[in-house]
């Protein structure tokens, strides 16, 4: 996908490239400032597709209506909307590119205008006179300030989105990610500016024509014909109905205008581009702060082994469904700061709960942590908090839909989580429970990778239910649980009668991917499986690998990854 995305905008440059190399209208400026004005162009033509579409995928509320009204009927074609995340970083990174090739270009330009100032059009040049310090069109005037300024917040914007700062302080990248709102009210100032000019008039003055209304005796040879019509040549105007001599008209190099050339500068295309999807986020935006202006009421707060945390809440009107995320945003933690949370339960017609767990590992979890629980050492045992009842104030923004969505509406769905990666899972796992006869689905292979073993106890007790729940309906088969276990020290604490169903499904190592897609296309001929993956990147790559090769089952793994947008 990035590289079709990456030759369309190679295309799209190119053929900008040559209408401004070529185009008439275009001949004076291009003798002045040559293969600069070009570039330019053509680079702006591409900054204006990908500054218009980048802001598409942050909708996110649009893109879970499209996946969740059942708009887009084609399974293929929503899985493109979870392409998203994806779609945004291949935009911004197109950015990035043309950004420098627009500002090489027009740093040219500005020498250009300068070196070349042409005093026979004087409305062409954006130079005051020949040899003006081009420093002055970078700094003195609108483009050049808004320009210079643009440069600064996309470096900003770009250092921070890197991998190193996003993981190491997260609160930096969501600061500077958000100074698009500057660089799109820059963006609409610097259009304005108009200094690139095009010609009006070409049919009354085409370019390289004579004007025999204009004396150039002192920098023209005037052609031998009009020195026999016009030995006394004055400004009178070139009278319309005289027939041009014949040497006159064989001469190609040389055609009669009427007028002198007029210029003008274009309509500032870039407001037709953006101004659209800008006010389509903005309207979503004012559509989720006001949707997310109550705060919810936090019910139970409950800290699991392994610094993780559950908090169930409930909502007045609050619908998910399974494998959806919401955004938290609690202004004692963070006056602007929020983060996205997949549901680990959803509310159903009988309970109107709905939780997330959320696992402390940085600055802003370890804030919420403290401020939830009277007691912040008690992340050893599984038990809510009764004491603490005042609760700070926590919004919540969403749900917004996610590739899991899908995991039931497939027969046959293989769900991969590693660690906290399995928060997804746990939303469709406790649908499960509620019932299943209503889905698509009809096998669930269920493998949880951790590193040590009172990570299971996040949903062990979720894990038995399902289990005895199947086995009572007769439907044993309908899930396949496999638990890995990367590091064995004290793994005889799982062990007990609590959780004897797992403890039989438990194994030591990392999964053989290989033979278990072998194993699932083996039990599963000629079916489509949904492959379902939240967990390290090592692990992704793995499956989506496994997902396109070929079988001798004629089984189809179609991949899904969790990419919150």
């Amino acid at each position: 996908f990035q590289f079709f995305w990456l030759s369309l905008n190679v295309w799209l440059f190119g053929k900008t490239f040559l209408l401004y190399n070529q185009g008439l209208q275009y001949y004076y400026l291009h003798q002045m400032l040559g293969l600069g004005l070009c570039i330019s162009r053509a680079s702006a033509s591409v900054l204006n597709l990908n500054c218009c579409l980048v802001l598409l995928p942050m909708c996110r509320v649009l893109l879970a209506f499209l996946r969740g009204s059942q708009k887009v009927a084609s399974k293929k074609t929503r899985r493109l909307l979870d392409k998203s995340k994806t779609f945004h970083v291949t935009c911004g990174v197109t950015i990035g590119i043309f950004s420098v090739l627009h500002v090489a270009a027009h740093l040219v330009n500005a020498l250009n205008f300068s070196e070349n100032y042409n005093e026979e059009f004087v409305t062409l040049n954006a130079a005051n006179y020949r040899g003006e310090d081009p420093r002055k069109l970078l700094f003195a005037t609108i483009p050049g300030v808004t320009g210079v300024i643009m440069v600064l917040v996309l470096f900003l914007m770009f250092t921070a989105s890197t991998y190193a700062i996003r993981v190491s302080n997260y609160d930096i990248f969501w600061y500077t990610h958000n100074l698009f709102f500057v660089f799109y009210m820059l963006l609409m100032l610097h259009v304005s500016g108009a200094v690139l000019k095009y010609q009006t008039n070409l049919e009354e003055h085409p370019p390289g024509c004579f004007n025999p209304n204009k004396t150039l005796r002192q920098n023209l040879t005037v052609p031998k014909a009009f020195e026999e019509l016009f030995p006394d040549y004055t400004t009178e105007p070139f009278p319309e109905d005289l027939p041009v001599p014949e040497p006159f008209v064989q001469n190609s190099f040389v055609r009669v205008c009427s007028e002198e050339p007029k210029f003008q500068s274009r309509f500032p295309e870039t407001w037709l581009w953006i101004s659209g999807p800008l006010c389509l986020y903005c309207v979503e935006r004012l559509y989720r702060y006001i949707r997310s202006n109550k705060p919810v009421t936090i019910t139970s707060v409950i800290s699991h082994p392994s610094n993780v945390l559950e908090v169930r809440m409930m909502k007045d009107d609050f619908e998910a469904r399974p494998g959806q995320y919401v955004i938290l945003h609690c202004p004692r933690v963070s006056a602007l700061e929020s983060h996205p949370f997949t549901l680990t339960m959803c509310p159903t017609d009988t309970k109107a709960t709905f939780g997330v767990h959320l696992k402390v590992v940085g600055d802003w979890t370890e804030r919420f942590r403290d401020l939830l629980l009277l007691h912040s050492n008690q992340d050893t045992e599984i038990l809510p908090i009764f004491q603490q009842r005042r609760y700070p104030k926590l919004y919540v923004d969403g749900p917004f839909g996610s590739p899991f969505e899908e995991s039931l509406n497939y027969e046959v769905s293989l769900c991969v989580a590693g660690g906290i990666g399995v928060t997804p899972f746990a939303s469709v796992l406790n649908t499960l429970l509620d019932g299943w006869k209503c889905y698509k689905l009809r096998r669930l292979y269920f493998i949880w990778v951790c590193r040590d073993i009172e990570s299971f106890r996040w949903f062990a007790d979720l894990l038995c239910m399902l289990h005895n729940k199947l086995w009572q309906e007769n439907r044993p088969d309908y899930i396949n649980i496999q638990l890995y276990l990367s590091q064995t020290d004290g793994i005889q604490k799982i062990i007990g009668e609590k959780y004897q169903a797992l403890n039989s499904r438990l194994l030591i190592g990392r999964p053989r991917w290989k033979l278990l897609f072998d194993d699932i296309a083996k039990c599963n001929r000629r079916k489509t499986v949904g492959v379902f993956c939240c967990g390290p990147n090592k692990i992704s790559k793995i499956l989506h690998k496994l997902s396109n090769s070929s079988n001798s089952y004629g089984t189809r793994f179609e991949y899904n990854k969790e990419s919150f947008s």
